[in-house]
């Protein structure tokens, strides 16, 4: 299976598509804070990103899922900044510290084929939301420096379903987060009340263009979606909740990553509901629900417990 961008190129709707998102980011709307800065002139909104994107560091990753991660890694991009920043967010110093160096469309495209050269499986952007128009406008370079490996675009779940279509027919593999099922939390967390319906809208649109998750003969993924949701202590996350619309308004097949790793980062240290990391007793009864709610392709990792308890 080849990478969905190379026919976009090939057939023009790629440079369409650069087009469009570029005209988006003269009056940014491309997420839903609805900034309407001209970031084509350097201008900044709530992402604190201008005109270029901002790479805070690139490399092989084995610490990814399974089929993304394979034999040779997942190349990893970080983008700095952020169009959500949670308090809690496990790169504090990259999203709200903003570390890293500003990178033109040819010095990304440079950055993509290099973790090619590496053996790498696919491109993994981390954290693309607010930069999506400078992605597009970095692959026809590198498509001429010889990219054709899958595209990851591994987001917080804010999203604008419109922004998304973008990226119909050049994105081989969606893997955002779902994060908060209620309002209020979101508000808490991020200040984005409009968050789950936001994400509920972004994994619908994702589901309808790349389908569930679809693995190679050895088991990497090609094409498809896979959802991470993070666990939280006191239910904050609303689980429960979460893997019921997964399994109910998306698919049954979606390959999902249910996160035990959460701990009290930048601002939720010493919050009383958040300065703990979750316990045995509650990531249990998050992977009971994801099993009650009908949902079997479960993360590799957890894959000896399901099959203890269940």
């Amino acid at each position: 299976m080849s990478a969905a961008y190379l026919e976009a190129y090939r057939s023009g709707r790629l440079e369409e598509k650069i087009r469009r998102s570029l005209r988006w980011l003269k009056r940014c709307t491309l997420c839903p804070r609805f900034c309407k800065v001209d970031r084509l002139e350097g201008e900044e909104g709530y992402c604190r990103t201008g005109r270029q994107a901002v790479v805070a560091s690139y490399g092989p990753h084995f610490g990814e899922e399974r089929p993304l991660v394979g034999r040779r890694g997942s190349g990893t991009i970080f983008f700095s900044h952020c169009n959500l920043y949670c308090i809690f967010c496990q790169n504090y110093d990259i999203s709200h510290g903003g570390q890293g160096v500003p990178v033109s469309a040819k010095e990304l495209a440079r950055i993509m084929v290099h973790l090619q050269q590496q053996g790498c499986h696919n491109i993994n952007f981390v954290t693309p939301s607010h930069v999506l128009a400078q992605i597009l406008e970095a692959l026809p370079p590198a498509v001429e420096m010889g990219l054709s490996i899958p595209l990851v675009y591994n987001c917080g779940g804010y999203e604008r379903a419109s922004a998304l279509r973008l990226l119909d027919g050049i994105v081989d593999i969606y893997m955002p987060d779902f994060k908060f099922w209620d309002a209020a939390v979101a508000a808490e967390m991020c200040d984005a009340p409009d968050y789950p319906e936001r994400a509920r809208n972004a994994l619908r649109e994702m589901h309808r263009q790349v389908g569930d998750l679809e693995l190679d003969i050895a088991g990497v993924a090609e094409r498809g979606l896979l959802v991470r949701h993070l666990v939280m202590p006191n239910r904050l996350a609303g689980t429960a909740a979460v893997v019921n619309f997964i399994a109910n308004d998306i698919s049954r097949g979606t390959y999902l990553n249910l996160m035990d790793q959460y701990h009290a980062c930048g601002e939720a240290r010493g919050k009383p509901l958040l300065a703990r990391r979750i316990t045995h007793e509650e990531f249990e009864e998050a992977l009971e629900a994801a099993q009650q709610a009908g949902l079997r392709r479960l993360d590799e990792r957890h894959k000896h417990w399901v099959n203890l308890k269940f």
